[in-house]
């Protein structure tokens, strides 16, 4: 797979992309000095949030990517409500997983442990609050660790949601395991193989059922789950694996892509459950990554399909929020970061609060004066 300088929402930063056109290099992009460690933005919903990390281990299946092991361990972070307002910040991520995603990503400038310094918003190891709270599994994007969408899952932890955000193993640049070793991308070594997108969408699916199967049992505060009411939300690559997911798995309610190429093929029968597409301008109706528009025909149910002007693929993590600290300066014309952040948090919480808490939402309707930066699309699109 190609290596690339992606421009991204104001930064640019260099990058694996296993499921999305890239945006074409930039190896001129200005340096600037960091500025220090950020905080996050503040969540918009009520609630404090909590978050706890859970290592889930599949002994029914050896993990696809290291051979020399017979059983898939995962590294699941959960966000969720709380009453705790006081406590200790979870880290955004250690210094040994903030040096190797620096360092394989080409930001070698950057001071290795600029990103375990970034501060987040919920609380270590939270007592959870709250009573039939529906649940929404996260996916992040090929070589990118979980922590990359923690804006995102804390905005909805705060909004009353339980969120699960899933570290796929050996399919990032780093991933810390129980016993404190970090699994590095051993995916990274087949992704020029045939067929290697389609074979990730479906490991990811396994990786999301086994998930929903170990939550019960795993985790004190499941009684807090409301289990009828499931989503799967994920960017890049992720976002195909929620297709993937959504056929393979019927508890899987409702879906949104955050411009992943979809890997998944949808049957011809269709998927009759809710789904968003959310993207940049890679993925308008006939543009340079046509998936959309095959699955589009595919889906039969309630639908969306929106396009952020200015957009690029990073936009919807919090990737281009860190450009400060990682030192790289915005490009021109790029949406700016904490409006990228903000559009992605609002549209991602509108969709599910229509689909798993049954509230009427204007914004799905059609484009709103007020966020002019999407357009509605669907054979077109329109703005």
């Amino acid at each position: 797979m190609r290596q690339l300088l992606a421009a991204v929402a104001g930064l640019v930063i260099l990058a694996a992309s296993a499921c999305s056109a890239p945006t074409p290099p930039r190896a001129d992009a200005p340096q600037v000095k960091p500025t220090g460690p950020i905080t996050l933005p503040t969540p918009t919903g009520p609630h404090p949030i909590g978050t706890t990390t859970l290592h889930l281990t599949d002994t029914s299946r050896p993990d696809p990517w290291n051979p020399d092991i017979d059983a898939r361990e995962l590294k699941v972070t959960l966000w969720y409500p709380t009453r705790q307002r006081d406590g200790q910040r979870s880290l955004y991520m250690t210094a040994k997983e903030a040096e190797l995603l620096l360092k394989d990503s080409g930001l070698s400038t950057a001071p290795y442990d600029t990103l375990s310094r970034t501060r987040t918003n919920a609380v270590k190891d939270a007592a959870p609050s709250g009573r039939k709270l529906p649940l929404v599994v996260l996916s992040p994007g090929f070589t990118k660790p979980m922590s990359t969408l923690t804006s995102l899952a804390e905005d909805l932890a705060s909004r009353g949601y339980v969120v699960a955000g899933i570290d796929h193993t050996y399919e990032s640049y780093a991933t810390t395991l129980s016993d404190g070793r970090i699994a590095e991308c051993l995916a990274c070594d087949s992704n020029t193989d045939p067929g290697f997108g389609t074979g990730l969408v479906q490991g990811r699916a396994a990786d999301v059922s086994f998930v929903l199967d170990e939550l019960p049992s795993k985790w004190d505060g499941s009684g807090l789950i409301d289990r009828s009411r499931i989503a799967m939300v994920g960017q890049s690559i992720g976002g195909a694996a929620a297709i993937a997911t959504m056929v393979k798995d019927p508890r899987i309610r409702a879906g949104i892509d955050m411009d992943g190429t979809g890997y998944a093929r949808i049957p011809k029968s269709g998927l009759s459950r809710p789904f968003m597409f959310l993207g940049s301008r890679e993925h308008v109706p006939g543009g340079r990554d046509t998936s959309w528009d095959r699955d589009w025909k595919l889906l039969t149910g309630w639908k969306r399909w929106l396009v952020l002007t200015d957009a690029e693929h990073q936009s919807f993590t919090d990737i281009p929020l860190l450009a400060s600290v990682l030192g790289l300066e915005p490009l021109p014309g790029m949406l700016p970061a904490a409006r990228g952040s903000e559009l992605t948090r609002t549209y991602v919480a509108a969709f599910l609060d229509r689909h798993l808490k049954s509230r009427t939402q204007p914004l799905l309707e059609g484009p709103s004066s007020r966020h002019p930066e999407v357009t509605f699309c669907s054979a077109t699109c329109r703005s």
